[in-house]
């Protein structure tokens, strides 16, 4: 997912933070786009892209 983001947005910061409990968050300039907690599934492949191109 990290590598989909950075060929997308070469230019934005990216950053991974690990985590336990199965947390799993993306966030866009302070507004979370996807939380797994809230969906109970991680993202499916592009879903992440697709959301943050629909929030910027």
């Amino acid at each position: 997912m990290a590598a989909e983001l950075r060929k997308n947005y070469p230019d934005a910061e990216i950053e991974l933070i690990p985590s336990k409990g199965g947390r799993f968050e993306v966030i866009a300039d302070g507004k979370a786009i996807y939380e797994k907690s809230k969906t109970g599934r991680h993202a499916l492949p592009g879903e992440i892209l697709e959301k943050l191109q629909k929030a910027l």
